[in-house]
Parts: structure tokens; sequence; C-alpha cells
């Protein structure tokens, strides 16, 4: 299209939201209008106050308009945009608040005597724990940044920590098949250890808070193939799932009553976490399954807690809080929970498991395993993480390759996102972190420190800090 058209010519669009609900009625806008512009109308229509403007970004058909609505329409081939008809818009909410980047490394915490294993933040930000081959677990408090609690009563290494969403408990499994909850607030043991699995736990899994306020039971996968769901407060296993041949690599409990494991025997298998029920089996890997991430992570991972005024949710009853957490989640959960699968084969798959055995899409690219995949906290991009020293971006939704993020010199092992969507953290054997600038997909600061391979990493679901452990025993902030 020429400059001179693109002044004069108008066309008939449609404002929809990621939900398929229209915004307004169909109107002309000019082709040449920017994004800019779009977010002025779509201001209009939702008559909100500046203090409260939601920003969006603006999509034809999953291409994002960046700078002009006649940019974006050049993009595509002659007949898939057709101007003569009424052209959709989808508009996709933004976090309401903006993650500054981590910029430097403000503590390094010793107090480890092994390898740093797992590091997670809690749901409100406020605490973090870190597992160990030393085989304790350890409090640390973030705004001091300095240690709070160690527990000591895991026999060997400490494979998989896991805060309950409403940040009362975490719970910890080792290499020998033994599960601690802890009092987040004291550091104390909750009850006695659960025991059931004959070989070491491979992840862990809590129930959301919008399926269960009281956020009591947890599920565990291991090497000896069965899954287990335990109720914290009994302290006993409720049911164990059988099916998989194989060790059990990843579990995650879904928003609508459903848990998804990952095995070596290659499937993923979808239960029903009501009776442990087995669903369906999704089969398409070739090799071992290694990680899964769901499109609601982040939002079921918060829990009661708002990141965008650092507070608990306000409710006045139980009740009323359930309902708020469910709403949030179905505003995030759109038509489907959306599953993504990293394999030992080199591939991924997008599964839409509540409702078919066959995949969305298999996304090829990468060159050798993929260590970690996670999905945006608003479910619109999927990031792989894998031992070709490579970072790769999905579309969320098709599963249509975006980008490669490269600069790491060795296997890259985890990856973590900021909560408003826009940087990504990776961590690597080659000893350093990276963040990147997702929007312009190029690296924004690299962070030297460690002196070894980094294992595990984790990004405060409140934005403000992201943390580091792994094989010099060093806990960064």
């Amino acid at each position: 299209m020429n400059s001179e058209t693109n002044r004069t010519r108008t066309v008939l669009v449609q404002f929809k939201t990621d939900n398929d609900e229209t915004i307004g009625a169909p109107f002309d806008v000019p082709i040449d209008i920017s994004a800019d512009k779009l977010q002025l109308i779509c201001d209009t229509f939702q008559q909100t106050e500046e203090s409260f403007r939601q920003p969006y970004l603006f999509f034809i058909q999953d291409t994002e308009i960046k700078t002009t609505l006649a940019d974006c329409i050049d993009q595509f081939d002659g007949d898939q945009i057709q101007l003569e008809k009424c052209v959709e818009i989808v508009c996709a909410a933004q976090a309401l608040f903006h993650v500054e980047s981590v910029t430097r490394c403000s503590s390094s915490l010793a107090g480890h005597s092994d390898a740093i294993v797992s590091v997670a933040f809690s749901p409100d930000g406020s605490s973090l724990a870190t597992g160990s081959g030393d085989t304790t677990v350890r409090f640390w408090d973030v705004l001091t940044e300095t240690p709070f609690r160690q527990c000591q009563s895991h026999k060997h290494w400490v494979l998989a920590i896991a805060w309950s969403p409403d940040c009362v408990r975490l719970a910890s499994a080792d290499k020998i098949g033994a599960i601690y909850v802890w009092n987040t607030k004291t550091g104390e043991q909750i009850g006695g250890c659960l025991r059931g699995h004959k070989q070491w736990i491979n992840g862990l899994a809590w129930e959301p808070c919008h399926s269960n306020i009281e956020c009591r039971r947890l599920a565990s996968a291991s090497k000896d193939t069965s899954i287990r769901i335990w109720d914290v407060i009994l302290g006993q296993c409720l049911y164990t799932l059988s099916g998989h041949t194989q060790s059990v690599s990843s579990i995650k409990w879904g928003g609508t009553g459903l848990i998804y494991s990952g095995s070596h025997d290659r499937t993923i298998k979808v239960w029903k976490a009501e009776n442990g029920i087995l669903c369906r089996t999704l089969s398409g890997h070739g090799h071992w399954v290694n990680t899964l991430a769901l499109s609601t992570e982040y939002i079921m991972r918060i829990g009661f807690y708002d990141p965008t005024n650092q507070q608990k949710l306000n409710a006045s009853s139980s009740q009323e809080l359930q309902e708020k957490i469910q709403k949030r989640y179905e505003q995030i959960r759109l038509q489907h929970e959306r599953l993504v699968s990293g394999s030992d084969d080199f591939t991924l798959f997008l599964w839409n498991p509540e409702t078919g055995k066959k995949p969305i899409c298999r996304m090829t690219g990468h060159q050798q395993l993929i260590n970690d995949v996670k999905f945006s906290p608003d479910g619109r991009l999927i990031a792989s993480a894998s031992f070709d020293k490579s970072i790769k971006l999905w579309n969320g939704f098709t599963g249509k390759f975006l980008t490669s993020l490269r600069g790491h010199v060795q296997a890259v092992y985890q990856i973590a996102w900021s909560a408003d969507n826009r940087l990504l953290a990776s961590g690597s054997a080659d000893s350093t972190l990276k963040i990147w600038n997702i929007k312009q997909a190029k690296l924004l600061h690299d962070l030297p420190g460690h002196s070894d391979e980094v294992f595990a990493l984790d990004w405060s679901p409140d934005g403000l800090r992201v943390a580091s452990g792994g094989k010099d025993r060093i806990l960064k902030m």
C-alpha cells in the first residue's frame, strides 16, 4: 500500500476480547491508525478513568499491531485479510503494573553446604525458600536479605519444594521419597513425615485455592512411577495414581479439577483430582517428557495475593474470597486451560487437555533436549529452554514459533517470567543469569557472579526480585 492511499483509506474494525466477547460496535478507522490511538479508542469504549487505565496489546489473527494497522495488514498474504469486510482486532489486556528489570546482585548469601537445586518465592513475594543437596530447607527474609530459618528433617538431597497458594505451608521432598511440610512463619515442621514413595520425588503441586480455600491437598510425583495425593492436615495419603510405567518427571494441578503428569514413559496423563480416575493419555513424544507448564500457572500461584497493590485480596468471607480468586482464574483461562510439554526428543507439544487427546501443534526447532518450559503470566507466550544453549519463544495459543534468544554459551537450565510478561530471566550451566526484553527479543542485562552452574531460578510474583542458586552453594538476589 502506498502512503497516499493509507492516509485516505478507512477500514471497518470490531474490537474483541481474548474471550471472544465484542467491545462496542464496529466502527471505521483510518488504515494508518497507530496502536496508541487504538488504545485511546479502547479507553473511550470502556469509559475508564485515567488512574484505572487498562493497557492493551492489539492483534489481528495472532499478529501484533506494533506500529500501525496498515503495517500489520501488510504482513499477511493476499486473501488472508479482506479489507472489504469487518476486520476483528483482539484487545489483550496487559499487566497494570510495570516490572523494572533486575540489573545487579544485591546480596550473595552463604549457608548451604551443598548445591542449591530449588529456589521458590512465596506467593506474596515476601519470603524465599531453598532446597539443597545438604539435606536442608532454608527460609530467607527477602526484605532484609538475611537467613530466617534452617529446617533439618530430611536425610537426603532435597529435590523439590512448593509453597501452598495461601503462603501458610511449604512442602519439601527428597531423594529417598520423604515429604515434609513446614510452617512458613516459624519454620517449624507440621505433622510427621509423609511416607509412601519408594524412590525419589521429582515434583510437588498444591491444589489451587479457588478449588479449595483451605489449601490442604498436595500431589507428589516420583521415580517409582506413582503419583500420591496427600491431605497435609490429616497427614495421610488419600489415594495413589498408578498408570505410568516409568519415572513421573513432572506434575501440575490444574484449575478445573484435573491433575497432569508427564513421564519418562513418553506420555502425559490427565487425572480427575476428586477421585484419581484417569481421564485420558496424551501421546506423541518420542522420548522422555521432562517438563510441563499450564497457561494458568501464574494466576493459580499467586493465590490470595494481588500483585498490583501488593496486598491480599479484600473479602468479607472465605466464600467471597474464593469467588474472587475463581473469577481471576477464569479471566486468564479463557475457553480452556492449555498445557505445553517439553521432551528429550527436542520437541514441545501444545495441548488442550481438558477436552481432547490430540495436540494443538508440535513445536520443533530445538537441537537438543528441553529442560524447562513456561507460559507467560498472561498465557499469551511460551518460552522454552534447552541444552542447545538457546531459549525459544512461541505463541501461547497456536504454538507458532516467534524467535530465538541466544547469548548463553552452555545449556540453559531454567527460565522465569516477570509478572508483567515483558521480561524473562534465564539461568545456565555457563554460570550466568541473563535478563531478556521479550518485545524486542534482545538481551537486556548479563548477570555474572556465580562461580559454577546455575541450577535454580525464580522471579518473585510481585516482580521485585530474582533469586538464583546452583552448584557454588551461594544464593544470589
